[in-house]
């Protein structure tokens, strides 16, 4: 046992988002977090340092380091410094907890010196969500894009995934980042529930394939039932982008594109404020560096 490691998880996005329905579909994006772990002799104390943005909630990286620990009957043998980095915005619906929990759960394994399979490890994570309350369905389909790479669709109640797909090579993927955060825990889950038979259709979307018109579809119908600006997804469309829609329950919004409309699609989204993030799919899974 080396009692410490660094594991790398990679960014997702939201094709369909499982709070209407229990059930979603998310893609992976290579965007990545990094969860470095190393072990101490202080059992029950957990130190955690995000260097990317200070001041968020370290709970849910504390929760899945004791989950891990529980799991192995060592939590009254060790505790552990945790150190995680990002270039995913925390709080936007960029999938930053999904990331940094699979990160986290894979570094704390490996420090242990001992092994999980893939899921064991990704439903530690939706756990920790849970018991963190990040999470208001345990964003199941998000670890799992997150963790295999590739497009994923699967049955977030009952954690099991129904499909995996490959995604195509001559596309690429923009974020509008606001600036301002919106905390999953505090939507309106009976409000966004309301929506549900329309989520329907863009999951039967995805289901036969058609995960562009699912993305877009499930953002416009999140969008209309959160109050979130439409606007951007629609002008983003008209600039010629594949899909566009709000990304899990925002305010960030994903744009699926081709490289030829690429700077039309940028310029329609510069004329709002916020940032803008270009990423490519990702078809890696999360590893132990």
């Amino acid at each position: 046992m080396s009692g410490k490691a660094t594991a790398l998880a990679y960014g997702a996005a939201t094709v369909v988002n499982a709070i209407a329905l229990g059930k979603g579909a998310a893609f992976g994006v290579n965007l990545w977090t990094k969860a470095e772990v190393e072990l101490t002799n202080e059992p029950n104390v957990i130190t955690v340092n995000i260097v990317s943005d200070p001041k968020e909630s370290t709970l849910l990286v504390e929760k899945t380091v004791q989950i891990v620990l529980n799991k192995f009957g060592l939590a009254n043998c060790f505790g552990a410094r945790v150190k995680t980095e990002s270039n995913i915005p925390a709080a936007r619906g960029l999938k930053s907890s999904s990331v940094a929990a699979n990160a986290t759960a894979l570094s704390t394994v490996a420090a242990l010196g001992k092994k999980l399979d893939d899921l064991e490890i990704i439903r530690i994570g939706v756990e920790a969500a849970f018991k963190a309350k990040v999470t208001v369905t345990g964003a199941f389909d998000d670890a799992c894009a997150s963790f295999f790479g590739g497009a994923v669709i699967t049955d977030n109640l009952n954690q099991k995934i129904i499909r995996q797909q490959k995604l195509p090579d001559d596309l690429l993927v923009m974020f509008h980042v606001p600036h301002q955060k919106e905390y999953t825990i505090n939507s309106d889950v009976e409000r966004l529930k309301t929506v549900k038979p329309l989520v329907e259709l863009a999951f039967e979307l995805a289901l036969k394939g058609n995960l562009w018109d699912a993305l877009t579809l499930n953002g416009l119908v999140y969008s209309a039932a959160s109050n979130m600006n439409s606007k951007i997804a629609i002008d983003a469309l008209a600039a010629g982008a594949v899909a566009a829609g709000l990304c899990g329950k925002g305010p960030a919004v994903a744009v699926v594109t081709s490289n030829y409309y690429v700077d039309k699609v940028r310029a329609s989204l510069q004329k709002y404020e916020g940032e803008i993030i270009t990423a490519h799919f990702n078809s890696e899974k999360a590893k132990v560096l």
